[in-house]
């Protein structure tokens, strides 16, 4: 079996329950041993506290795992070599049996295989500053654009281009939402100077938008759903935006480039904030997988 569904996650599937898809990335290439483990275990733990089913995704020796348990998510953690895998990676990895952790595309397209319809993360990719010369943007935006789940996450990564994010985003017709905040927030920051495309304010008024969105519009595509970090974890983007800014500057000197970029740079923001960045982005992905779990089980309280 390409696609593996643990009996768990199975069960509320088909009897139409709250279930929350979470990546994997952030465990092999976002954090270091053991935080990555424990923040993993403590974000499941949330999800269930608010009363939906976690759904952890990876690739383990080939299969597609959706319902990860914790010796899957220790080796994830600890294994050397873990591959970061978007879509386009997925194929390869089954054909030659390797272990991927999953980014928000790949993690995206296999959560609606097992017909799960919300996930939670830290933030999603973009364009890349510079992508006018390197082309480099990422997967996540295109799949966002034909795979209808909703990924609720605390904005675009500080590191990336958020206006022309939000540009490519409109292009392609994926509807985005700010929850609680007139402004499009910045991963680490409240604060993007861009304005939110669209402001809702409860769980339940997102969960009637993904109905309208799926149901009753028929739109075959994902939605952005955008979730500040809380204003007493964030870093403003006036303390931020310097130390980005010299981790890109570090990154063209070593001429890092593709699927090592945002590993690298967030690497660096760590080592340059001495930890603040970490602890900032442990707390924004607890904040988002609350209010994901709370969107999925007020969608799936909405009669079909």
């Amino acid at each position: 079996m390409v696609v593996k569904v643990s009996e768990e996650v199975q069960r509320a599937v088909k009897a139409g329950h709250a279930v929350v898809a979470l990546e994997s990335t952030i465990i092999s290439h976002g954090m270091p041993y053991p935080q990555n483990v424990e923040m993993a275990g403590a974000v499941e733990s949330i999800v269930r506290e608010h009363g939906a089913v976690p759904a952890t995704i990876a690739v383990i020796d080939g299969e597609c795992r959706v319902g990860l348990d914790h010796d899957d998510i220790e080796l994830l953690a600890t294994r050397v070599g873990v591959h970061k895998a978007t879509t386009r990676d997925l194929p390869w990895l089954v054909a030659t049996k390797a272990t991927g952790a999953t980014t928000v595309a790949a993690t995206m397209r296999l959560a609606a295989i097992a017909g799960i319809r919300v996930f939670a993360t830290g933030g999603v990719g973009g364009v890349h500053r510079g992508a006018a010369a390197s082309f480099d943007i990422s997967a996540d935006l295109t799949e966002l654009a034909a795979t209808p789940v909703a990924v609720v996450c605390a904005g675009v990564k500080s590191i990336l281009d958020i206006g022309l994010t939000l540009e490519y985003l409109e292009t392609v017709g994926v509807p985005v939402v700010v929850v609680g905040s007139d402004e499009f927030p910045a991963f680490y920051s409240r604060s993007s100077g861009q304005p939110a495309p669209h402001r809702l304010d409860t769980s339940s008024q997102v969960a009637s938008m993904l109905s309208a969105t799926w149901r009753d519009l028929h739109l075959d595509r994902g939605v952005c759903i955008a979730n500040p970090i809380p204003v007493l974890d964030e870093i403003p983007a006036s303390e931020i935006d310097g130390v980005i800014s010299e981790a890109l500057d570090v990154l063209a000197q070593r001429g890092i480039v593709g699927q090592g970029v945002t590993p690298f740079l967030l690497s660096r923001i760590v080592e340059q904030t001495g930890g603040r960045s970490l602890t900032a982005n442990i707390t924004l992905v607890k904040n988002n997988a609350a209010l994901a779990a709370d969107i999925a089980v007020d969608y799936s309280r909405i009669p079909r």
